[in-house]
């Protein structure tokens, strides 16, 4: 296998590709480390990376449509994990151009180059935010998504229905993703569980939106990555009497349970040895009071179930941060 993944210097980008190396899978990685956040993140990240001989780095845009195609001409890979894109649902408020540019022409320079380079499997990632305020739980695919309200879930939906239109017309087989909120070590700055344990030990407060009164369906990066890598060996076949339905599926990855805000919090501060001072707020745009994924598809199509509970997560998580930062 030859395997490009995109985003390589991402949170789950890294991880992917650090848990697939000792397979002796020839890897590229792609990312163009903008400064979304913290580029020195990014590159510890691929510096965590350099002692696998068979793990490349390769500065690159998924916005530069000729750049791009040069690398799956020269590279001929056979299979596709994309992740790369840009991240964030309040960041989209301030500047949606970065969504459109990465997210809808970015992944569309990915599904022609995967369309005309018989890539054997595409897997790329949605995200749960394309639920927005769904009234039914747990979440379904099944459930319609028509009513986005982040710029950043229309773009994930935008995403899927690309996705599906390449696997109809191109025959590409094709596998979404859609994340429920990843944690863990080497996870992104602009995320609630690095921000808490930056302000918690740091003795500051922390912001906590809709006065508390949230849930989420926290899932723990080793779990994401299980996931992800026995996806990637599930390739979708065209169906139907004729074979006119495409080789396109679509799955949730999450946990499959919701954790109350406030006991992510007290996990935490169990992990620090730290009482949070919590500085209430409303609602933010954009944002939804709870998520939680139905994983049932995932689970008959990998075998695999996540393994990690919040506590057990949270205190991995913190360990990292206080040695990576030396806290």
């Amino acid at each position: 296998m030859k395997l490009l993944i995109t985003g390589m210097a991402g949170f789950i980008g890294h991880a992917v590709a650090k848990q697939l190396a000792p397979r002796g899978i020839e890897i590229v990685g792609i990312d163009n480390l903008n400064d979304y956040y913290d580029v020195a993140l990014k590159r510890a990240r691929l510096a965590d990376l350099e002692p696998y001989a068979n793990v490349r780095f390769v500065a690159c845009d998924l916005t530069d449509r000729d750049g791009m195609q040069a690398l799956f001409a020269r590279k001929r890979f056979t299979r596709v994990i994309h992740l790369a894109a840009q991240a964030g649902v309040r960041y989209s408020l301030e500047n949606p151009h970065a969504y459109t540019d990465s997210n809808i022409s970015g992944h569309l320079n990915v599904l022609e180059c995967c369309a005309h380079h018989a890539i054997e499997h595409l897997v790329y990632a949605s995200s749960s935010s394309v639920y927005g305020m769904n009234p039914k739980v747990p979440f379904s695919t099944q459930d319609s998504v028509d009513q986005p309200i982040s710029l950043y879930a229309a773009t994930k939906k935008a995403n899927e229905l690309m996705a599906y239109t390449y696997a109809h017309l191109h025959r590409l087989p094709v596998t979404g993703l859609r994340f429920f909120t990843v944690y863990g070590p080497w996870g992104r700055p602009d995320m609630a569980p690095f921000k808490f344990t930056r302000a918690l030990l740091a003795g500051e407060p922390i912001q906590v939106f809709n006065h508390g009164d949230m849930q989420r369906d926290f899932t723990y990066i080793d779990d994401i990555v299980a996931g992800v890598t026995r996806i990637l060996e599930v390739i979708p076949p065209a169906g139907g009497l004729g074979g006119e339905r495409p080789p396109y599926a679509l799955y949730n990855i999450g946990h499959g349970s919701p954790v109350a805000l406030m006991d992510f919090i007290h996990a935490l501060e169990k992990a620090t040895g730290r009482q949070a001072r919590c500085d209430f707020q409303p609602m933010q745009p954009g944002d939804v009071p709870r998520t939680w994924a139905d994983t049932e598809a995932l689970f008959a199509a990998t075998g695999y179930r996540p393994r990690i509970g919040v506590e057990e997560g949270v205190a991995r998580f913190v360990d990292w941060y206080r040695r990576f930062y030396r806290v």
